[in-house]
């Protein structure tokens, strides 16, 4: 476990400075137990267990099967919008249908990037739009256990919204689902069988971005260990 030795900021909002510096600490120390937190941060442990189980809350850290803490999918959620941009647009321009990319926040799921089809006849998602997380492919492969989706790709047939047919597929970065791709059109062009014919190209569109978020993550260690090089200097 790595430690943080360096003093947090001041910005003058105290629950602020010391949620950043929480966070802080379990990114550069994860896994890290309760407390283990306390120790490096001096906060009372009732303080401490209090931000943690309202990070926990809101997606921005997660208890791996040890209990410990580590970051949560909220946090990555500057690197997805970073690198899915260009795969959606190549999943769209192979597909001619629109493309999203959906995260869970809370009992919804966000459209954090979407790509609309060329197509007169489209599906239309805005970014920024919340939906349900029971109806719609999207939705459903945010709420399942990542094993069980067996073909890796959940389709859905008109179950959202009438006419419209979906594809998704789970985005893993290491052992937590961080994000869904969504394939999205008219049922006349998806089929009653959408899995089948577009599962492929969308289960392809996650693994690039499983890799890229790979390859990113690879990066931000590299310098953060060169940053705790300096710190130790």
């Amino acid at each position: 476990m790595r430690s943080v030795t360096n003093d947090p900021g001041s910005s003058g909002v105290k629950v602020l400075d010391k949620v950043l510096h929480l966070l802080d600490v379990v990114e550069y120390s994860q896994p890290v137990s309760l407390q283990e937190l306390v120790d490096l941060i001096g906060l009372p442990r009732t303080t401490a267990y209090r931000l943690l189980t309202a990070l926990e809350t809101h997606g921005f850290i997660r208890r791996n099967d040890g209990g410990r803490y580590v970051t949560g999918s909220r946090y990555g959620t500057s690197n997805l919008l970073q690198v899915t941009p260009p795969i959606l647009q190549a999943l769209t321009q192979r597909t001619g249908e629109s493309s999203q990319l959906f995260v869970r926040r809370g009992n919804q799921r966000l459209c954090l990037v979407a790509i609309e089809s060329p197509a007169e006849l489209r599906t239309i998602v805005p970014v920024g739009a919340l939906l349900p997380l029971d109806k719609g492919s999207g939705g459903r492969v945010l709420t399942s256990a990542p094993h069980s989706i067996k073909a890796g790709w959940l389709e859905s047939v008109g179950e959202r919204s009438p006419g419209v047919a979906s594809v998704s597929a789970p985005v893993m970065q290491g052992e937590v689902l961080v994000a869904a791709v969504c394939l999205s059109g008219p049922i006349d062009r998806f089929g009653d069988s959408p899995g089948r014919k577009f599962g492929k190209a969308v289960v392809s569109a996650a693994r690039e971005l499983e890799r890229m978020l790979a390859t990113s993550a690879d990066g931000r260690e590299g310098r953060s260990a060169a940053g705790d090089r300096r710190l130790h200097q």
